[in-house]
This record gives structure tokens, C-alpha cells and sequence, in this order.
């Protein structure tokens, strides 16, 4: 034993031996020196070790009520408007629209084709009702009110098929076929008291669109009561008369195809009807007087022309003959009493031997619109405009000044509204 360690002894200086005071033999003395890690328990185990403390002593109290929350309201979802895709080659669509387009179709079916957001919205707002309604993208159907599209059938189509369909350069991306609307039944928009017209409004054998559009969207302005159209007359829901109309079909009543015997259903007790006159003469001193270019000597003076005849009666005959030469007026004379009509007509006919014999029946006049010589007559929405708002002005004139005197025997009748039809 004492051999062994002897050996070792002498192997130990054989060694190599770290330097003295060096910093690996302070590392190693304070890693011996550290104490372990220590670790901390959980929140649940701490509670669980912690001591608890007793319960207390007698009746158990009860927690205090807590007040309900009421729920809070969520906003009303929108109108979910379900859709159907058309695929390309549908050919059920492109007839339906192109049958609509048909005066025919829409008088026998009850149907008007609508183009465009404004006027669709105008149309559902006065109560009109859809059928179906093609549009191109979600964002045009996203424009109209949901609430009012759900019975009819939404149908998502290429812009392509509604430029085809359209008629117009730049088409909005909306068609929509509606119900023809009944004006007894429409909600129109409330017309302010002072900005009323109590005037109807008799249009005789206007059948320009462009015109008759024209005429609605003046009649409009001007808050005029009602429009009657005689038969002759353009459709007022052909898709032409609706775009120059803009919207006016559905911010007044628009009654159609009426007879002559039935305008005084639809008018007013002693209503003076009176009738539009642009395509009169100078007189025989108007001609002598040579022509200044100056508005002061406009021809004011005037005389009517003879009557005019139906084609293909007999001349000489006393129906042909009707009645005698209406009383003519300048326009700027005063003529609007309440209540009042307006006849206004065509630019190739005329106003018809019926309106004059019924201007001549009311004791209505011939309202004379003076143009310069040689000149053709205004055309019909152009002497329209100008007379309705010139019945407008004196109307407002005279209730201002106080000097609008009604006839005697004639009472200042309330706006009323429109009739309907004898049997209806």
C-alpha cells in the first residue's frame, strides 16, 4: 500500500498544472459554490398549498343580484336578394325585351320596359310594380332598394346582352320590365302649394316621342295637375317618350287613349279649356309695314286662319263646317282662371275639329304664340312650356296682387283628384 502511493505521488508531478491565481480555477470554485435552480410552482399549486380559512360562522349571505344586461341590437340585416346567372345564348331574354319594346304587346299584356337607376327608382318610389329586372353587375342592383325588388325576378346578364338590347349609345347596365302602371293606384310625389298649377293638361294627336316626353317633363315642372291623351297620340310609355320625359311619368297622372267624350269626365265643373296657336297670319297692316329687326315690332296683330276640315269629309257639309273661328288672343293677355285646360297639338294635324268644338263649348280661346314672318309655327313642347308657364305667372300675379278675379257664377275650386273612367 505504502508502494502505491508512493507512485502516485511521483505521477502527479508529471502533470501539467494550471497557472496559479489564473481565472479558470476561480470559475470552477464559484460553479461549486452556486446553489441549484429553484423552481416556482404553479398559481394552481400555490393555492391549492396555501392555507384556506375556515367558513365563516352562521347564515350564509346571498351574493347580490346582478342587473340583466339587455342585448344589445343588431343592426337589421339587409334585404337578402337572391339571383339567377343567364348563360351565354339565353334566348328567352332577348325576346322578352324585345317583345316588351312592342306597343302592342305592352297594351295586351299590361307592360313597360324601364332603362336606367333614376328612372327605375322613380318608378318603384311612385309604387309601380317590377316584374324582372336584368343587370349586369351586383353593384347596379346594390343601387336600388332592396325592400321593394322582392317580387320580382333578378336576372345577372353580360353587358354586351343589355348593350344589344338598349337603344340608347351608352346604356346604364339596368333594364327592368314593370306592370303598366294604373294612375289611380300610384303614390305620386306631394306637389308644395305654392308651386301647384290647377291646370289639366289635353294633348291632340301629338305623335312625336321626342315631343310628347318633352311635354310630360314641362307639365311636371310647372306642378300641372294632370296630362290626357287623346287617342292619336304617341304612347306615353314608349321607351323614346320615357327618356325625354325623364321621370316625369311618375310625378303626375298621365291618362291615355281617351276619347273626346270623355275629357270632361276627367275635368273639372265649368272648366275654361283653351287651345295653343303658333301657325297664324299677319294682318293685311302687319304686311304693309316693312319689316324692322327689332323685338319691340313684333306682329301682335293678327288674324286666325279658317278651320280645319277632317280629311275626307264633305266640305260642304255642317259637321265639315264646325264651329265658327275661335276667339284668338296674345298668350301674355290674361286667360288663366281656376279651373283651366290646355289643349296642345300636333305639328302635321294640328288641334282637331273636337278640341275646337270643345274650346268653343267652354268659351275657351285661342292663345296666339307671335313668331316672326316666315318662320314655321313652335313646335308642340316648345308652345306648351311657354304656355304653362305663362298660366303659372299669371296665376301667381294675381293671387299677389289680389286683382285675379273669378267669373261670376264660378267658384275657386280645391285641387282634386283625377276621375276615373264611367264604368271603371
Amino acid at each position: 500500500m505504502a508502494s502505491l502511493v508512493r507512485r502516485g505521488v511521483q505521477l502527479s508531478f508529471l502533470l501539467p498544472r494550471p497557472p496559479s491565481g489564473g481565472a479558470g480555477s476561480v470559475r470552477g470554485v464559484r460553479a461549486l459554490r452556486r446553489s441549484p435552480v429553484r423552481v416556482l410552482p404553479s398559481r394552481a399549486q400555490a393555492k391549492e398549498a396555501a392555507p384556506q380559512a375556515p367558513p365563516p360562522v352562521g347564515p350564509r349571505k346571498k351574493p347580490p343580484a346582478r342587473e340583466r344586461e339587455a342585448p344589445a341590437k343588431e343592426p337589421p340585416a339587409e334585404a337578402e336578394l337572391r339571383y339567377e346567372r343567364a348563360w351565354p345564348g339565353d334566348q328567352r331574354l332577348s325576346k322578352v325585351v324585345t317583345i316588351a319594346k312592342s306597343r302592342a304587346f305592352r297594351e295586351r299584356h299590361g307592360k313597360i320596359l324601364l332603362e336606367g337607376r333614376r328612372l327605375i327608382t322613380d318608378a318603384l318610389a311612385a309604387g309601380a310594380v317590377p316584374q324582372m329586372l336584368f343587370f349586369s353587375t351586383v353593384d347596379h342592383l346594390r343601387e336600388l332598394p332592396a325592400t321593394q325588388l322582392k317580387g320580382a325576378s333578378l336576372i345577372k346578364v353580360r353587358f354586351e346582352d343589355i348593350k344589344t338590347w338598349s337603344d340608347v349609345i351608352a346604356p346604364q347596365g339596368v333594364i327592368g320590365i314593370f306592370s303598366r302602371p294604373d294612375h289611380a293606384k300610384m303614390t305620386y310625389p306631394e306637389v308644395p302649394q305654392n308651386h301647384r298649377l290647377p291646370l289639366s293638361l289635353i294633348c291632340d294627336n301629338v305623335r312625336d316621342p321626342g315631343n310628347l316626353g318633352t311635354i310630360l317633363r314641362s307639365a311636371a315642372g310647372a306642378g300641372c295637375e294632370r296630362v290626357l291623351l287623346v287617342k292619336g297620340c304617341v304612347d306615353a310609355w314608349e321607351p323614346k317618350v320615357l327618356r325625354a320625359g325623364m321621370g316625369a311619368h311618375f310625378h303626375l297622372p298621365i291618362i291615355s287613349s281617351l276619347d273626346w267624350g270623355e275629357v270632361p269626365n276627367y275635368l273639372l265643373p265649368d272648366t275654361r279649356v283653351h287651345t295653343a296657336d303658333s301657325t297664324v297670319e299677319p294682318s293685311p297692316r302687319a304686311q304693309e309695314e316693312p319689316p324692322v329687326p327689332t323685338k319691340a315690332n313684333w306682329p301682335y296683330e293678327r288674324r286666325a286662319r279658317p278651320a280645319r276640315a277632317h280629311r275626307g269629309s264633305d266640305a260642304n257639309s255642317e259637321e265639315a263646317a264646325g264651329p265658327g273661328p275661335l276667339g284668338g288672343q296674345h298668350y301674355g293677355e290674361p286667360w288663366m282662371e281656376v279651373p283651366a285646360a290646355l289643349v296642345i297639338g300636333g305639328e302635321t294635324h294640328g288641334v282637331s275639329m273636337d278640341a275646337q268644338q270643345l274650346v268653343g263649348s267652354t268659351g275657351g280661346q285661342r292663345l296666339v304664340i307671335p313668331v316672326v314672318p316666315g318662320m314655321e309655327s313652335l313646335n308642340a313642347a316648345m308652345a306648351a312650356s311657354i304656355l304653362l308657364f305663362e298660366a303659372k305667372r299669371q296665376l301667381h300675379r294675381g293671387e299677389e296682387t289680389g286683382s285675379h278675379e273669378e267669373p261670376e257664377g264660378r267658384r275657386r275650386p280645391q285641387l282634386l283628384s283625377v276621375g276615373r273612367r264611367p264604368g271603371e
